[in-house]
């Protein structure tokens, strides 16, 4: 019987994983890679994670961070260090842009997506918009 309860507790750490989901622990293990001052290690990550994921789980999560060019990794002896590319909010904006790509009907896309937001977010987006300038114009369509 003693033995089921470690089996248990393995069960319990795996359901709260799952009950967090990937994009929460993307960000978790992305906001302790960016209070690193230095390119570290995925024990470094997991250790300051207070040992809640499995190593191979942060591995895990380090290399689809690395597939959406969210992290960087380097070579050290037989292990990688890894290094932030972007934030939370950079991560989100991965998947949004993402997202988009993946769509052929992008126009309806960011219409709906505008067209949702509220006005305090509107309104960010309208100042976003502005400060960045126009972009530079092209040949008009057929809907022009």
């Amino acid at each position: 019987m003693a033995g089921n309860v470690g089996n248990r507790d393995d069960r319990d750490q795996a359901s709260r994983t799952r009950r967090r989901g990937q994009g929460q622990l993307e960000a978790q293990v992305l906001a302790v890679l960016g209070s690193a001052t230095s390119p570290v290690a995925a024990t470094w990550v997991q250790e300051r994670l207070d040992g809640e994921l499995a190593y191979t789980t942060v591995i895990t999560i380090l290399t689809r961070l690395l597939g959406k060019q969210a992290v960087t990794r380097s070579r050290s002896g037989r292990s990688f260090l890894w290094t932030p590319v972007a934030d939370e909010a950079g991560l989100t904006a991965l998947r949004m842009r993402r997202l988009l790509d993946e769509r052929d009907d992008r126009d309806a896309v960011l219409s709906s997506f505008v067209s949702a937001l509220s006005p305090h977010d509107e309104q960010v987006l309208r100042s976003l918009l502005k400060d960045a300038g126009p972009e530079p114009r092209s040949e008009p369509g057929p809907e022009s």
